[in-house]
């Protein structure tokens, strides 16, 4: 009798030789079916590798731009201004109301399709570079855990020459880059970008050919200077005022944005043209524009409504474009029989450092008209001009200089140095 310790080897042994006349019948099969039509040989197969998804995104989210400049406690000019404590509530009801609060980059990534994001959305911006944007406004959006995107405009940022007191540093926007701020392009001296600027340090318009270098430093050149100092990509441009053309547009798009935003505040869907994107500019004297823009009721719009510019030369405006004037009261006014067929109601004056005044308009004779209550604070002063016509909007702006002297009383006898 084997033992078991025998039986172990005897059956691996008589296991082998089985395996081996299994593959031997194989092979003789393989061979007579080689008398008549060949097997095809074996290939190997790779494995694919799987292909990403692109990220299924919401097409139909909409998302409001709110625009802000400063923030003190006397607003002075309600164009420009807000106040601490309405800017909080401001903040608040974009909470109370489940408005989700999200950064420009997940905005554009969402336009590209690769990320998604809330059905109600909001984007803060501050424009220009006003120290209280850092002091005052950015201490309230870290209460909030609120992103925040900074448009600034280079010569405005301390050492710039055109900034001030009331001007942030590049140390200030650094700080805030790194707390994870997004610091974009507002140009490099915030002007209309239509047109040969009015430069109110040395007194001089440019001329025709000096245009399109002026123009390509505005809009490229601020984007590297950013780039430079701060380490970032920019990749997003605020147009001055909200004054643009095609030509802005192509040398914006030229210049590497990714997309152009103007003020004129509308909401903003999937499909909306990177190349005029709207925000809600808020000012102080104006409440109704936060209340439209967080009411997520009404339509979405692919882009901003659409703006005729009409030269303020051919309307006749007082004063004129460029002028210098004697007085700091000016009267200010134009006549707008080249808007065409206007919607009377609609008509709007706006002054830079005050905002919306009640200016006058009389249908006869399609002029409008405004006596400054007050003298100006500034050396410059900047007129805007909008209606409505049909479905569209027509507008019309220009500057003025204040002579430095027309502001001061004349001196008494009394004053005059012997």
């Amino acid at each position: 009798m084997l033992s078991r310790f025998a039986i172990i080897p005897l059956f691996l042994a008589l296991t082998f030789a089985g395996c081996k006349k299994s593959a031997s019948s194989a092979n003789g099969r393989s061979a007579a079916d080689a008398k008549g039509t060949p097997s095809p040989a074996p290939t190997a197969v790779a494995t694919p590798f799987p292909t990403p998804k692109k990220p299924l995104v919401d097409q139909n989210a909409e998302v409001v731009i709110l625009g802000y400049h400063r923030f003190v406690n006397k607003v002075k000019r309600p164009d420009t201004e807000i106040t601490p404590a309405a800017f909080e509530a401001q903040m608040q009801e974009l909470k109370d109301k489940q408005i989700s609060v999200i950064g420009m980059q997940d905005f554009l990534a969402w336009k590209r399709g690769v990320k998604n994001i809330p059905a109600h959305s909001a984007i803060i911006t501050i424009d220009d570079g006003y120290k209280s944007g850092y002091e005052v406004a950015w201490p309230i959006l870290k209460k909030f855990g609120y992103p925040v995107t900074m448009f600034i405009y280079t010569e405005g940022i301390k050492p710039g020459r055109y900034s001030g007191g009331e001007s942030m540093s590049w140390e200030q926007l650094a700080e805030m880059r790194d707390a994870g701020a997004d610091i974009q392009a507002h140009s490099v001296t915030h002007q209309d970008l239509r047109k040969p600027p009015y430069d109110r340090l040395t007194k001089h318009r440019l001329g025709q050919s000096e245009y399109e270098p002026w123009l390509e430093n505005e809009v490229a050149g601020s984007k590297q200077i950013i780039e430079q100092k701060l380490g970032v990509r920019v990749n997003c441009f605020a147009v001055p005022y909200g004054f643009y053309n095609e030509h802005v547009k192509e040398i914006a798009m030229k210049a590497g944005y990714e997309a152009l935003f103007t003020v004129y505040g509308q909401k903003l869907a999937y499909g909306s043209p990177n190349d005029s994107l709207g925000r809600y500019v808020i000012e102080a004297n104006k409440p109704k524009v936060f209340a439209e823009a967080v009411n997520f009721g009404g339509m979405t719009t692919g882009g901003s409504v659409p703006v005729a510019e009409v030269s303020a030369v051919t309307l006749g405006v007082q004063p004129a474009d460029g002028e210098t004037v004697k007085t700091p009261t000016p009267m200010i006014k134009a006549n707008l029989a080249g808007f065409g067929a206007i919607d009377q109601g609609t008509v709007q004056m706006r002054i830079s450092g005050l905002g919306l005044v009640n200016a006058n308009y009389d249908p006869k004779t399609q002029n409008v008209s405004y006596q400054l209550p007050q003298k100006l604070r500034d050396k410059t002063c900047t007129v805007i001009i909008d209606a409505k016509s049909g479905d569209r909007k027509v507008s019309t702006h220009w500057s003025f200089n204040v002579d430095e002297n027309a502001a001061r009383p004349p001196a008494t006898p009394a004053q005059k140095k012997p």
